[in-house]
């Protein structure tokens, strides 16, 4: 082949290196704050990132009504990551006014960049209060990893606001039905300082509920919304879980396996026209190769014509050539269709292409039977159809379906046994396998396989 058309090939240990070292969330992080904080000498700036103690350095927000128990959590959310928790009152130092958001801004765009927030990673509390601030902030460069917003029932609110007491020595803030200190010495000290009336209460209230939608909007993609009316330490355990919870930035290689009928090829077509990733049927692949006149597909294309199984040998070279494509290297892939036993699966494994994601869709035989029975294949285009999942297009491309010889309930019945008899050797080479329900509508499954892909 001339070299100037031969496809792009990306070694594929270079992907493998990047996400077992998060390279791709270290320079992601490093330059986003290059280019927010823009230091007049960007070297000395690179150095002192790189030189802080851990690159997950915490950048939380903690948002949610008044009297929904935000300072509780952020104080002990701060002493356990040891964060610096940061207020708006230790931020306005006493003023009693209200600042305006250009000036809130900016003092906390100086505060979070001193040197303990700069090492040890802040809590914000209560900032911003609205969606205005919280674009103002991000235009500043102020931009958390985790977002928490408590919420409750406005009754309860109210109820907590009437009985809220607050310990002089610690400024730690207690409730005489919800919240009560174990130590008897610090319930003798509590006070209950002069708040808002009842009419006033309910004025800040509604005022949170007319922002809580645009906030939402605003940090849609890091936040976690948690009910804050459950005990303490539960709401507490949530906001700790979500907080320590990391995205990483890495190429998907996904592995799709379950039995014939539970939805792998429609999952995976789903995955990769919402997020790009390549989508590699491995039978589909096969047959490609066997018709595009290369020396390996003239090697493939007898076993295919006798409805023999390929040899693991040419699946391996067929699936090595296309994994390592520039397409596949960039965007990612998800492979379907192999492997279907053990050694398949150690091959795959020691090859330069092991997956970092393991989805096994589970399915029961009945289901199964019942769901091959309503696919067909299009003889022209070779695009398959379902009854229910995916209809023909028109009644010209419905006319001319056809059932695949393969799809008779003989040979799926013997396929079922042998994908029975693999998938707890398959489990033991994949021991971080994820199982995903695949007896629910497609939409369902869908949700639940992307629910995971970004999980670290």
């Amino acid at each position: 082949m001339d070299e100037t058309v031969k496809p792009l090939r990306i070694p594929p240990q270079m992907s493998v290196y990047a996400d077992k070292h998060n390279i791709l969330h270290l320079v992601q992080d490093m330059v986003s704050s290059l280019v927010i904080n823009q230091p007049e000498d960007p070297i000395t700036y690179l150095i002192s990132q790189l030189q802080r103690s851990s690159v997950d350095i915490p950048r939380v927000v903690l948002l949610g009504p008044p009297a929904v128990g935000k300072h509780t959590v952020a104080k002990k959310l701060s002493a356990e990551l040891r964060a610096v928790h940061v207020t708006a009152d230790s931020l306005m130092q006493d003023q009693s006014e209200e600042l305006p958001d250009e000036l809130l801004v900016r003092l906390i765009q100086l505060r979070l960049k001193e040197v303990d927030c700069f090492n040890r990673g802040w809590v914000l509390e209560g900032i911003p209060q609205t969606r205005l601030q919280a674009l103002s902030l991000q235009q500043a460069g102020v931009i958390p990893e985790h977002v928490v917003m408590l919420d409750a029932p406005d009754d309860v609110l109210l109820e907590r606001s009437q009985g809220k007491l607050v310990d002089p020595l610690t400024g730690d803030v207690y409730h005489q039905t919800f919240i009560w200190p174990a130590d008897d010495t610090v319930a003798e000290r509590l006070e209950k300082r002069q708040g808002l009336s009842e009419r006033q209460r309910l004025a800040e209230l509604q005022r949170y509920r007319c922002e809580v939608t645009g906030l939402s909007s605003a940090y849609q993609h890091v936040l976690k919304k948690i009910s804050g009316d459950q005990p303490p330490t539960d709401i507490y355990q949530q906001v700790l879980a979500f907080v320590r919870t990391r995205c990483r930035s890495r190429t998907p290689r996904i592995l799709l396996l379950g039995p014939p009928g539970s939805g792998k090829s429609h999952q995976a077509r789903l995955l990769s026209e919402k997020y790009k990733m390549v989508d590699v049927c491995c039978g589909q692949l096969l047959r490609s190769v066997a018709a595009d006149g290369s020396i390996l597909g003239e090697e493939i294309r007898p076993y295919l014509d006798d409805g023999r199984p390929v040899p693991d040998s040419l699946v391996l070279q067929v699936l090595q050539e296309r994994l390592s494509r520039v397409d596949c290297s960039c965007r990612g892939w998800i492979l379907h269709g192999f492997p279907c036993d053990l050694q398949q699966a150690k091959s795959l494994q020691e090859s330069q292409h092991q997956p970092n994601r393991v989805f096994f869709l589970d399915l029961t035989d009945d289901v199964c039977l019942e769901r091959i029975s309503l696919r067909a294949t299009d003889p022209v285009s070779g695009e398959r159809f379902h009854a229910v999942t995916r209809p023909a297009p028109s009644s010209e491309v419905q006319n001319r379906l056809k059932s695949r010889p393969e799809d008779n309930t003989h040979t799926v019945t013997h396929t079922l046994s042998q994908y029975r008899t693999h998938t707890a050797v398959l489990q033991s080479v994949y021991p971080d396998v994820v199982h995903i329900d695949a007896d629910q509508d497609p939409h369902t499954v869908f949700e639940a396989l992307e629910s995971r892909l970004t999980a670290d």
